[in-house]
């Protein structure tokens, strides 16, 4: 169990249901991961339902954070979005350069494929946790 910051190898975006205060809270996962802090790549993100899913690339910003997480969390989060053990197909590993907190991260992050995608509502603010609240 990782006890120590020097512990965490690999870094992650998340951009929504494990936001915090979301439905999957990666903070209430176990190992625990480090807060980096907030940031937003360039993508597309998209209302699955009662998930979104994210497409890389384009002009558009999508919100998110950034964790330092163990391996043992990195195999849980692969399995949170069905890309191990056995793949469902709606989400494929990616790695992204973010900035955050100062410094240029390597970040895994799982993009929605484009056939899922194209069924669904963009969410015109790139921001999961904010998306009906535009104008209030």
């Amino acid at each position: 169990m990782a006890d120590t910051l020097t512990d965490f190898t690999r870094h992650v975006f998340v951009y929504g249901t494990l936001r915090t205060g979301q439905e999957r809270d990666i903070n209430r996962l176990h190992p625990k991961p480090v807060f980096i802090g907030c940031s937003q790549i360039k993508g597309t993100l998209y209302d699955l339902g009662s998930y979104p899913g994210v497409r890389l690339g384009g002009e558009r910003w999508v919100q998110g954070e950034v964790y330092q997480i163990t391996p043992e969390l990195e195999r849980l989060l692969d399995e949170i979005e069905e890309v191990w053990p056995q793949q469902t197909g709606e989400y494929a590993r990616r790695e992204v350069l973010v900035q955050c907190a100062g410094q240029a991260l390597t970040c895994l992050i799982y993009e929605v494929t484009q056939a899922r995608a194209q069924e669904f509502n963009l969410i015109e603010s790139g921001d999961w946790v904010t998306r009906g609240t535009a104008g209030r």
